[in-house]
């Protein structure tokens, strides 16, 4: 992981309303919190250990539009000549792919946040998204 990737998981984390970033690359482990304080750390993959705090967290309910965590470029299927990841009318589940979006040559899986099902796809493939711009709604 260099710092130009590292500058820009940052920058991905400022723009949007993400509480918690973590990405791993080649044995390290970039995990970004924003709790008050930003807190950054870089560590090897095999030193890690949980700071889940004791105390459960307080979520509010998912709203029915799924939103895009970070701006960049949305993309509906896995590969040009495979199956989209969901289709309008299709049943998802909380923690399912449904698109990626990609950011400084990085892609990241945009997942359910709840059960539902999907009643429309907002964005078109291949478009520039805004970190919090709607991508999908459910019911």
């Amino acid at each position: 992981m260099d710092l130009a990737q590292i500058k820009a998981f940052i920058d991905a984390m400022a723009s949007s309303d993400l509480a918690e970033l973590e990405a791993s690359k080649d044995g390290w482990t970039l995990r970004l919190v924003r709790n008050g304080v930003r807190s950054q750390s870089v560590s090897p993959a095999a030193d890690r250990s949980p700071s889940r705090p004791n105390a459960p967290i307080e979520t509010p309910p998912a709203a029915p539009e799924i939103c895009a965590p970070l701006s960049g470029i949305v993309y509906l299927r896995p590969g040009p000549d495979q199956p989209p990841y969901v289709e309008v009318g299709q049943a998802i589940k909380a923690g399912m792919a449904i698109c990626v979006i990609e950011a400084m040559k990085t892609f990241i899986e945009v997942r359910a946040e709840r059960d539902g099902i999907l009643e429309a796809i907002l964005v078109a493939p291949g478009t520039l998204v805004e970190a919090g711009q709607p991508l999908m709604r459910t019911v």
